[in-house]
C-alpha cells in the first residue's frame, strides 16, 4: 500500500490555490490549505471594492478543489527540521512537503508619516478601512495616490470617475512598464476622468501629514485622504523561520522553485525568488508559478526529477475606472510593445483578464493536472544565461 504525503500550502491567494487544487491529482495526497481568512480575495479588483463596484471576494467552495482542507490560521513559523509549521492559535500541523505561497503586499514606507497617515491598499482589510476613510469624508474632500504604477492608476481612475478628486503622484514615471504610447493613453485617460498627474522630477513623495503630502521638489499638496500604493514587500515568515530570503523577504529558490535550504519547501507567487530573479509580480505569473510549484512535489513524490519553470507574462492590463482602460502586448522579453488597446475595448480585455484567474482556478479544482501556459519566458532565459556567464568569468 502507497503511503500517503501530507501537503501544507501556506496561503490562499492565486499561486497558493493553483497549487492547492493541482496536488489532488494523486488520491495518496492529503493537501491543506492555510489561510488567514475565510473567503478568497481577488486583490486584482481591491480598486474596485474601495470604489464599492466590487467586494473582491469570492467564496472558497467556488475555486478549492473539494479534497483540499482549508485551516483559517495564520503561519507563525516554519520548522524545516521537524517539518512542521506552528499556527497562531496554537499547536502544529506536519507535514511531508511544503508549499510557501504568501504572496505580497506594500512594504513598509520609510516616508515620514506615511505608517501614520496614508491608506495602503494591498490586502483585504487595508482596503476594508481605506474605503470607510473615504465614506467618511466630503466628495470635495482633496485624494492623493501615491504610486504610478497599476494599483496606483486604477485606484486614482476609479474614485475619480466617482467625482472624487484625485491627484495622482507618480515619484517618477507614470506606468513604468507601459511603452510610452501606452502611458499616453493611460494619461489621457486619467485626464478624462479629472485626475492630476504629477509625474517627473520633484515628484518623490517626502513627507505625509493628516492633511497633506510633501514632495521632492518643496511642493506640499492638500489631501484629507492619502492613499499609498507605491512599494512592494512579502510576509517575513521566511526570514524568521532561518530560511534564506532575497533582501525582499523572498524565499530564495532554483529554478523548479524548490528552495536552496531545503527541496520539501517550494516556494511559488510573489513571495519566490527562484535564482533570485523574481518574476514581475501579477496573477498572470501567480497562475502558472502555482502550477508548477505543485507539479515539482508531484514529481519528487513519483521519484522523478522536477523539471525547470520557464513560462512567461503576455501582457499588462490597466483598468480607467469602469468604461475605459488599456490592454498593453508585450513581446516574448516582456517588454512592452508599441501595440496597445484602449478605451471601452480596454476596458472588456482588462475585466476578461479579472475573471480569468477565477475561471482557470475553478476549472483546476473541477479537472486537477489541466491548467496550461502557453507563453514562455524568453527574457528570463537570457536573464539566466547572463547571470551564469558572470559566474564563469569570476
Amino acid at each position: 500500500m502507497t503511503a500517503n504525503t501530507n501537503v501544507v500550502v501556506i496561503g490562499g491567494g492565486y499561486a497558493g490555490v493553483m497549487a492547492a487544487n493541482r496536488l489532488t491529482q494523486r488520491d495518496d495526497v492529503t493537501v491543506t490549505l492555510i489561510n488567514p481568512r475565510a473567503t478568497f480575495v481577488e486583490r486584482v479588483r481591491l480598486h474596485q471594492f474601495v470604489g464599492g463596484s466590487d467586494d473582491a471576494v469570492v467564496d472558497y467552495r467556488d475555486v478549492l478543489a473539494e479534497r483540499v482542507g482549508l485551516v483559517v490560521d495564520t503561519v507563525t513559523r516554519i520548522d524545516a527540521a521537524e517539518r512542521c509549521v506552528t499556527i497562531a492559535t496554537g499547536g502544529t500541523i506536519d507535514y511531508d512537503y511544503l508549499i510557501y505561497a504568501v504572496g505580497s503586499g506594500n512594504a513598509d514606507p520609510a516616508v515620514p508619516g506615511a505608517a501614520e497617515y496614508a491608506y495602503p491598499i494591498a490586502t483585504l482589510e487595508q482596503a476594508q478601512r481605506l474605503r470607510s476613510a473615504v465614506d467618511g469624508v466630503p466628495a470635495t474632500a482633496p485624494v492623493t495616490v501615491v504610486g504610478g504604477g497599476p494599483l496606483g492608476i486604477e485606484t486614482a481612475a476609479e474614485l475619480a470617475e466617482l467625482g472624487r478628486t484625485v491627484t495622482l503622484v507618480c515619484g517618477g514615471v507614470l506606468g513604468p512598464y507601459l511603452h510610452p504610447r501606452g502611458r499616453r493613453s493611460v494619461a489621457k485617460g486619467l485626464s478624462r476622468l479629472g485626475v492630476t498627474v504629477l509625474d517627473g522630477l520633484g515628484t518623490t513623495v517626502t513627507g505625509v501629514t493628516g492633511a497633506a503630502v510633501r514632495l521632492s521638489d518643496g511642493r506640499e499638496l492638500p489631501s484629507t485622504v492619502t492613499i499609498w500604493a507605491a512599494g512592494f514587500g512579502v510576509p517575513d515568515l521566511a526570514r524568521r523561520s532561518g530560511l534564506s530570503t532575497d533582501a525582499l523577504g523572498r524565499l530564495l529558490t532554483d529554478e523548479t522553485l524548490s528552495s536552496v535550504d531545503d527541496e520539501r519547501i517550494v516556494a511559488t507567487g510573489d513571495a519566490a525568488a527562484p535564482s533570485d530573479l523574481p518574476l514581475r509580480m501579477s496573477c498572470q505569473a501567480a497562475l502558472p508559478l502555482g502550477s508548477h510549484a505543485a507539479d515539482t512535489v508531484l514529481s519528487r513524490i513519483a521519484g522523478d526529477r522536477p523539471a525547470t519553470f520557464g513560462k512567461g507574462i503576455a501582457a499588462m492590463c490597466v483598468s480607467l475606472g469602469r468604461r475605459a482602460g488599456v490592454f498593453q502586448l508585450a513581446h516574448r522579453n516582456d517588454t512592452a510593445m508599441r501595440l496597445h488597446l484602449s478605451g471601452r475595448l480596454g476596458a472588456k480585455l482588462k475585466e476578461a483578464a479579472c475573471q480569468s484567474p477565477v475561471k482557470q482556478l475553478a476549472g483546476e479544482a473541477r479537472k486537477p493536472g489541466s491548467h496550461t501556459w502557453p507563453v514562455n519566458d524568453h527574457k528570463r532565459r537570457e536573464l539566466l544565461r547572463a547571470k551564469r556567464g558572470e559566474a564563469l568569468v569570476r
